[in-house]
């Protein structure tokens, strides 16, 4: 028998609901859906559903509103049956059955992330210290020391010990030999940059080599020091230098493509600051293009930079995207809808309702709280009195009625700006929550386990009540 599905929704999403459910047939599955007696769906609470979802359940699981706040594990107890949330917009109905609702995995990836340092030298051990920390915390494996050209670098033994102290793994990017060589000593993890003359220091450390060309472009003189390293059975990264737009781009992914295909099994890195750092555009988009690369030539390694503000979540992207890539290449797939972390900009499906569907919506409202939502016609602005639509958040101001209330005002007035940018930039806008930039900004974690707390201005609307 098909697996029968349970939906619960409030009175203002039930059509809509209906009419996605039937626009996703055939399925697998037969489906019932449920007014649980309130509005606003994601206003449910479990304590409701309890008084208000009779046992025994006629369904094999029930969803619920992807913005529902509650225990889920103490609903499918209460009932015998599994609760899931759904996705929380209901446009997003055929994709979440297109993966029957089974979040994708992105705990595992393959790629190490080296992230450099590139001004080492010139801080103190307790600043290398907090720097790693960070770094570490946004997905960096190898913390990278850059030392500097005729710069010294005397606190560089007691830097690497430091670093190791706190459980890091440390490499060295020097082009001196001595600094190498002393870094290896003091325990770093890989030194960068080796080339086939330098090789010899080697006798004096354990490190693991980052193997570089002799020469811009000699692909040879790397494969020689391969060839040497392989030849004494020593572990080693091999990299042909990553090179700017118009210098040198396209032909050196040659050289990856070409040093992958002569040596199938060689552990390779990539440093991708010469394409990021060089070039002025967002960051996310280039990680993913260079990320795509890595994955498709299983390259092992990248090293990362962050110098140009530009490029200040760098690393957090590149974690993100070797996740994505790792997860579409084992699924076969094109890396699309796996994660939206990478969509800092702009959204694949940017407008959760199509214009006739919020103007239905609109013309259901009986109270005179202002709702705003935005579609491909702009921003919409509604409640009992009449519903708005419009580009621009001040072409609204007059058909709100907050004259003399501060609270409600800068309420609409912070709402209906994010509802234009979101308007303009094509990405989803959902009203009380700001606007998604993926991994481009820190978001603290959503607990859906709990109730969502007073906005800012009911608190505020809310004591000054109590001073009266």
């Amino acid at each position: 028998m098909p697996e029968h599905v349970l939906f619960l929704t409030g009175r203002l999403a039930r059509q809509r609901l209906e009419q996605q459910l039937a626009a996703l047939q055939p399925t697998d599955f037969t489906y019932r859906v449920h007014d649980i007696g309130v509005k606003v769906a994601a206003l449910m609470t479990g304590d409701l559903i309890r008084r208000r979802l009779e046992r025994p359940i006629a369904a094999d699981r029930v969803v619920l509103p992807g913005r529902f706040r509650g225990n889920l594990e103490a609903l499918a107890d209460f009932y015998g049956k599994p609760f899931l949330r759904g996705p929380d917009d209901l446009a997003d109905l055929p994709e979440f059955f297109g993966r029957q609702g089974r979040p994708v995995d992105l705990s595992r990836y393959e790629v190490t992330i080296f992230a450099e340092i590139v001004d080492a030298p010139s801080l103190a051990v307790e600043e290398l210290r907090a720097r790693a920390a960070r770094l570490a915390a946004d997905g960096a494996d190898v913390i990278d020391l850059g030392c500097l050209p005729d710069t010294p670098f005397p606190a560089l033994e007691a830097a690497v010990a430091a670093l190791r102290s706190d459980g890091r793994r440390v490499s060295v990017d020097s082009a001196d030999p001595d600094e190498l060589r002393r870094g290896g000593r003091a325990g770093a993890d890989f030194l960068l940059s080796l080339d086939e003359a330098t090789l010899g220091l080697l006798d004096d450390v354990t490190s693991v080599p980052v193997l570089v060309l002799k020469k811009h472009g000699d692909l040879e003189s790397l494969l020689r020091a391969m060839d040497a390293l392989d030849r004494q059975g020593r572990p080693y990264l091999a990299d042909p230098i990553l090179d700017p737009v118009h210098f040198g781009f396209s032909r050196s992914l040659e050289r990856y493509a070409e040093l992958r295909r002569r040596r199938p099994e060689a552990p390779i890195l990539m440093g991708t600051g010469n394409l990021t750092e060089l070039t002025d555009a967002d960051t996310t988009g280039i990680t993913a293009v260079l990320m795509g690369i890595v994955s498709e030539l299983r390259i092992a390694s990248v090293l990362v930079v962050q110098v140009s503000p530009h490029c200040r979540r760098a690393v957090v992207e590149t974690d993100a995207a070797r996740r994505l890539m790792f997860a579409a290449r084992e699924a076969a797939s094109l890396p699309v809808r796996f994660s939206p972390a990478l969509l800092a900009l702009r959204d694949r499906k940017p407008f959760a309702s199509t214009p006739a569907e919020i103007a239905a919506l609109a013309a259901q409202i009986a109270d005179e709280n202002y709702r705003v939502d935005v579609g491909a016609d702009g921003i919409h602005l509604y409640n009992r009195h009449g519903h708005h639509v419009a580009g621009d958040p001040f072409a609204l101001f007059e058909d709100m009625d907050v004259a003399g209330d501060a609270s409600p005002a800068f309420y609409l007035g912070v709402e209906t700006a994010r509802a234009q940018i979101a308007w303009q930039l094509g990405k989803r806008y959902v009203q009380d929550r700001p606007l998604d930039w993926g991994c481009a900004v820190d978001r603290e974690a959503d607990d859906l386990a709990r109730l969502q707390a007073p906005g800012a201005t009911l608190q505020a609307k809310r004591r000054a009540r109590g001073r009266r």
